[in-house]
């Protein structure tokens, strides 16, 4: 059976900071590119190149990240990745991840800050047979699900719809649900139904941002980077929202030879089915009539989203925007969409 390229997703725990204070450092070197000249920024992506990443290589290959004066490193990620850590320790200057794991990373002592949003919807979603009678949240009580054990999501199920699941630990592989109709286990709508459909099944997917739980996926910093190279954080954020424009409304064609080459997992099958369920579930640019565009953070949201966490205990003490996020590198067209 054809597996995922990942066989691992992106929800690894976190470092308590203080195992981690022996390692933060200061300004770290600033080094620049032997044949441009221009400085140097390291980029930690969270998982092996995909398409889920492709505005970033788009933005490499068009030269937008050159045009706007920076010489992008897009670092490859995978299990080890720890962009919460190796930013906080200067490792890499920026990482990709969710708003609520930046959250989390704060609360535990890591400088880091949100700067822009990667997805304004989360692609973590319930993948099930579509024979599975499930249809409905409320279907789901009492029902076993493989998931993260003590993923917030299945929290904030449980205490909206009044219900409980069985959560059994990831084994980051679909042989069980292949040999399952009635397994369930959390997935991306991007990614694992592929996989399904190459071997035959069937599947549904129940896109977790439906129900209420819907970090973005974004990218952040430390408080060092934004303090020292503002100019570079200005720069790195505009230069990769028109990097996604590009890649998901013009030619993507040397970005996805790119990802291509940097992972052989990545054929154009799996790609156009990732940018097509990106494209479909509106992951990246969310929904224009309520204000959503690519890259922006609006304060209620994350506001909401800290909330929730608060009340299902997640985190033990209120927080507030400032504490984990800034508004000040969006574009001056994004600046309006703020405050909904």
């Amino acid at each position: 059976m054809t597996l995922p390229s990942r066989l691992k997703h992106r929800w690894f725990p976190l470092i308590l900071a203080g195992t981690l204070a022996g390692l933060i450092t200061g300004c770290g070197r600033d080094r620049s590119d032997p044949e441009s000249g221009l400085p140097i920024v390291k980029f930690q992506t969270d998982w092996y190149p995909q398409a889920e990443h492709g505005g970033y290589y788009q933005a490499l290959v068009q030269g937008y990240y050159a045009e706007a004066g920076l010489a992008v490193d897009v670092l490859v990620g995978g299990p080890g990745s720890l962009g919460t850590q190796k930013v906080a320790t200067g490792r890499a200057d920026f990482a990709m991840g969710r708003s609520d794991d930046v959250m989390l990373a704060v609360q535990e002592g890591l400088p880091i800050v949100i700067v822009c949003a990667l997805m304004q919807h989360d692609p973590q979603a319930l993948l099930l047979h579509e024979s599975n009678p499930v249809e409905t949240w409320e279907d789901l009580d009492g029902k076993t699900v493989m998931s993260t054990p003590g993923a917030a999501w299945a929290r904030n199920l449980e205490a909206r719809y009044n219900i409980t699941l069985n959560v059994m630990p990831m084994n980051y592989g679909l042989a069980q649900f292949m040999s399952n109709p009635e397994f369930i286990q959390q997935c991306f709508i991007t990614n694992e139904p592929y996989f399904v459909m190459q071997n035959g099944g069937k599947p549904k997917t129940m896109l977790l941002a439906q129900e209420g739980y819907d970090p973005y996926r974004v990218i952040f910093t430390s408080r060092r980077f934004v303090a020292q190279y503002p100019e570079r954080v200005r720069a790195f954020v505009a230069a990769s929202i028109k990097g996604w424009d590009s890649f998901l409304h013009g030619d993507s064609t040397e970005a996805r030879a790119m990802i291509a080459e940097r992972n052989d997992g990545m054929s154009d099958g799996f790609m156009n089915f990732s940018i097509a369920a990106m494209k479909a579930n509106k992951l990246v640019h969310g929904n224009p009539e309520l204000g959503e565009a690519n890259g922006l953070l609006q304060r209620d949201r994350l506001e909401g989203l800290a909330s929730s966490l608060h009340r299902l205990g997640i985190l033990r003490e209120p927080m507030t925007i400032d504490q984990y996020a800034t508004f000040e590198f969006l574009p001056a067209e994004l600046q309006p969409l703020i405050e909904k």
